[in-house]
């Protein structure tokens, strides 16, 4: 069985590849696919990695084989990205998704497709914690895109063209490396920044409430999801990841405690309307019940964030 990833060369591609590799999957082959080389840091022979733009006429039907099993369509334009750029996004997180699918559906095999879902489905005036059935009124480009996606993966699933499911993220923190353009990259740097000895700008208020998944606990979900009997998801196929609810201000104290006083003090607040319109949106607390059932993994504390991502460091030094 060949297993693909798109977006494999971003961070959750390559961290999900080397989870795959470790895993009691069975699979012949790997393929990474991105706009720019993946990398095969493993020296495992099953991958191969593939610079490939999928917006490209052709390009997800010379992707898509008879020996596709299993595709983790991971690849998208993030929030602010997908905001600033409207066709871009478009293309990227709509019209990729849509061929993707499509040629999936011409080979007529079944194959198991993995949609990278978002909680930017979910916008404007909402309950105080959401789950699977809460309507989606996405207050952005990106949860619109992301929003249509889902309904796509869920009727093509319906209609037998695949077996489907969509996982919807979080936001993923503390994630290495550098800030990207996603309206929540912030989560990330007010914690990995001041860590690494660097002022960090926070552009929201510090009693907003957000929901956050460590790295590992995702990867481990999105294996665990991709093995489960499609069966099990019943009529539709989208699950919420489960996460954690915190305010910016406990994510500070923790950081603190796990630290000390002056690397908090590296975070400084200042006011960004754009992303603050995109991030205060979203949810502020999920309620877990139905992706528990399914065995997917929760987090604990926020403690346990910031040590991952410590061990991460050490892993690079």
């Amino acid at each position: 069985m060949q297993i693909i990833i798109t977006g494999g060369a971003g961070f959750l591609g390559q961290h999900l590849s080397k989870a795959l590799l470790r895993s009691d999957l069975k699979f012949d082959e790997l393929v990474l696919i991105d706009v720019v080389q993946p990398l095969n840091s493993t020296g495992d022979l099953r991958v191969v990695c593939q610079k490939k733009d999928l917006s490209d006429a052709g390009a997800a039907d010379s992707v898509i084989t008879a020996k596709t099993g299993m595709v983790f369509h991971l690849a998208a334009i993030v929030s602010s990205h997908a905001e600033k750029d409207f066709d871009l996004g478009w293309k990227v997180n709509l019209d990729i998704t849509r061929n993707l699918l499509e040629a999936c559906r011409a080979l007529g095999t079944g194959i198991r497709f993995i949609f990278a879902g978002s909680l930017a489905v979910f916008g404007g005036v909402l309950p105080p914690t959401v789950d699977e059935r809460t309507v989606t009124t996405p207050h952005s480009s990106y949860g619109a895109q992301k929003a249509i996606g889902e309904l796509l993966v869920n009727d093509y699933s319906r209609k037998g063209f695949i077996d489907g499911r969509v996982f919807r993220l979080p936001t993923v923190c503390v994630r290495p490396g550098r800030p990207n353009l996603a309206a929540s990259s912030f989560l990330s740097s007010i914690v990995r920044e001041p860590i690494n000895g660097e002022e960090a700008i926070c552009p929201v208020a510090p009693d907003l409430s957000v929901v956050l998944s460590s790295p590992d606990t995702v990867i481990r979900n999105f294996i665990h999801g991709a093995t489960l009997d499609g069966k099990a998801f019943g009529e539709w196929r989208t699950v919420n990841f489960p996460a954690i609810a915190i305010t910016v201000e406990e994510m500070l104290t923790s950081l603190e405690k796990m630290t000390d006083k002056k690397t908090r003090a590296k975070v400084k607040f200042k006011h960004d309307e754009t992303i603050s319109r995109i991030v205060t949106s979203w949810p502020g607390a999920m309620n877990n019940a139905l992706a528990v059932k399914l065995g997917f993994q929760e987090d604990k504390t926020f403690d346990d964030f910031i040590l991952q991502y410590q061990e991460y460091k050490k892993q690079d030094t």
